[in-house]
């Protein structure tokens, strides 16, 4: 098995640029407010947990690389306390609002980034009208003058809610309880759901319910650059490493696919040794550098890395 010594030395050679940091506590999100900043929040049980603002160092937030910055940490910008575990947080674009799901509670809440404080504080909930205690709402954003909330913790609950008004734009008009492990909003008019039993579908709301909704199976757990490559990680729980995938290199031939790169860090960084190696919990890609991913473990690590295409060399 590959030492953390070894793992070291290699990553000079596998990875273009490599930062390592430490959050106050282990997040189970990465969501973008702009493109030099990002919001984590804790999933502790029992607890109060930060929501945080962090503003990247000024070297991570440039397109390129210009030599040596002063700052080489995050900066807090805001922050606020939740009492919930928070699960999802979603940034509605253009505003200072967040909303995030979590438990206990059957509700979603949104927050407000003050402007001219530091303080992030709740302002309203939402129903999800859920009954079994231990699920937590899926979570996304139609971005435009309304912004509506997309959520649903099965596939038959899936609403869009008015943020404004509160009121029901779309439902998904099924009995199906199938669990839905993740939903993407695509334009003003379409979403994609994932199930936890793989199955996929992409949805136009301006047809009732999911009628001629195009479905096939996924990932419960990839994200999309915009390079077409696919960061993705296994179910939480399962591991501490990120694999990075070129779709476009795909012929549409089932079998065994290689990653483009697998990230360790978490894994070799850890002091707890190789038999108690911290899970990822999430990542994200940068919105300005196509190669270069953001990546959250349990134990509090956060990753921001940049690698090297070796099929290039």
């Amino acid at each position: 098995m590959e030492s953390a010594e070894d793992w070291l030395v290699e990553s000079l050679r596998l990875y273009q640029d490599f930062h390592a940091f430490n959050l106050s506590g282990a997040t189970q999100v990465l969501e973008w407010m702009g493109d030099k900043g990002i919001l984590v929040a804790g999933y502790e049980s029992l607890k109060k947990n930060e929501i945080l603002h962090l503003i990247l160092p000024l070297r991570l937030s440039v397109k390129e690389n210009q030599g040596l910055f002063p700052e080489r940490d995050f900066k807090v910008r805001h922050g606020g306390f939740s009492d919930r575990s928070v699960f999802a947080l979603k940034h509605v674009p253009d505003t200072r609002l967040l909303v995030t799901s979590g438990l206990p509670g059957c509700y979603l809440q949104v927050w407000q980034v003050a402007e001219d404080t530091d303080v992030i504080k709740a302002v309203s909930t939402i129903d999800v009208h859920e009954t079994e205690g231990s699920l937590w709402s899926k979570v996304a954003i139609f971005s435009s003058a309304a912004p509506g909330v997309l959520h649903g913790v099965r596939l038959s609950s899936l609403k869009v809610v008015d943020l404004e008004s509160q009121k029901t734009t779309y439902t998904s008009g099924v009995g199906d309880s199938e669990l839905l492990s993740s939903l993407q909003v695509l334009d003003a008019d379409t979403f994609a759901f994932c199930c936890t039993s793989g199955r996929l579908g992409l949805v136009d709301t301006r047809q009732k319910g999911l009628q001629g909704a195009q479905e096939g199976a996924c990932s419960p757990v990839i994200s999309l650059a915009p390079a077409v490559k696919v960061a993705h990680r296994k179910a939480p729980g399962f591991d501490g490493m990120v694999q990075v995938y070129d779709v476009t290199s795909w012929d549409g031939m089932q079998g065994r696919v290689d990653p483009l790169f697998t990230h360790r860090g978490h894994i070799f960084l850890d002091d707890n040794g190789a038999d108690t190696a911290p899970l990822v919990t999430t990542h994200t890609w940068h919105p300005d550098k196509p190669r270069t991913l953001l990546s959250a473990a349990s134990d509090a690590s956060l990753h921001v890395w940049d690698w090297v295409d070796l099929r290039a060399s």
